[in-house]
């Protein structure tokens, strides 16, 4: 019972963790990538790249920590939904992310060439910042897709467990649904990425992640939940 409750913990703290990390890491890099001439500002905010990947990598590895905890418990209950979990939320997302910090550095390279170079190449350096910048983008949209992917199986393996209240998983569930959309509407141009509506749209999951954190570190699992899954096992 304690090593569950271990788990609990660590699960809520990796959540926590993993979302400052993602929201710094916008903090520090979105005022830069969001400024017309983003590549100069690259190049006089370098530390602010490089904080900003640094971040990202920290709130990949986080949240990637976290399917690995919840493996051993889920597959008591249901091994492929607990497989698919671990590839979506553990592998793919994590590359998502390295894409992401490969794709910042590389501008952070591209940035300090464009800001030395002769007349004549600024033109060949900005147009390769711009296929940077737009593979960031696009990465960024592909993220929550397979984030919501991964969500949707975390939280109907809580809903089948009962490790938490069904409310709550349920919540997750159905917040799930209007975040998985906003990528899309945003691949087929219905909304900016970052508008308002795209913001309403995700603030339901993002606040119950926080509430599920929360929770966990507070309450844990529910121990007769536990008590169960240990007896079919």
């Amino acid at each position: 019972m304690n090593g569950y409750k271990r788990a609990a913990r660590l699960v809520g703290i990796l959540y926590i963790i993993g979302t400052v990390a993602g929201i710094l890491s916008y903090a520090f890099v979105l005022p830069i990538l969001d400024n017309d001439d983003y590549l100069t500002e690259i190049s006089t905010h370098e530390n602010q790249m490089v904080m900003g990947s640094l971040l990202v990598m920290t709130m990949g590895l986080a949240l990637a920590m976290i399917p690995a905890v919840m493996f051993p418990i889920f597959k008591k209950k249901h091994e492929v939904l607990a497989v698919g979990y671990v590839i979506f939320r553990g592998a793919l997302e994590t590359v998502t992310y390295l894409l992401f910090i490969t794709f910042w550095l590389l501008l952070l390279t591209v940035g300090r060439e464009y800001a030395d170079a002769a007349p004549s190449d600024v033109a060949s350096f900005a147009s390769l910042g711009a296929i940077l910048k737009d593979g960031s983008d696009l990465i960024g949209q592909i993220t929550p897709i397979v984030f919501t992917i991964g969500a949707m199986m975390f939280y109907a393996m809580l809903y089948r467990t009962h490790l938490v209240p069904r409310w709550l998983s349920g919540w997750g569930i159905i917040g799930d649904i209007p975040y998985f959309a906003v990528p899309l509407l945003v691949l087929f141009d219905v909304i900016e990425v970052n508008a308002s509506v795209a913001t309403f749209l995700q603030m339901p999951l993002a606040l119950q992640e926080m509430v599920l954190a929360v929770w966990l570190i507070v309450k844990g699992f529910n121990s007769a939940a536990i008590t169960a899954a240990t007896a079919e096992a």
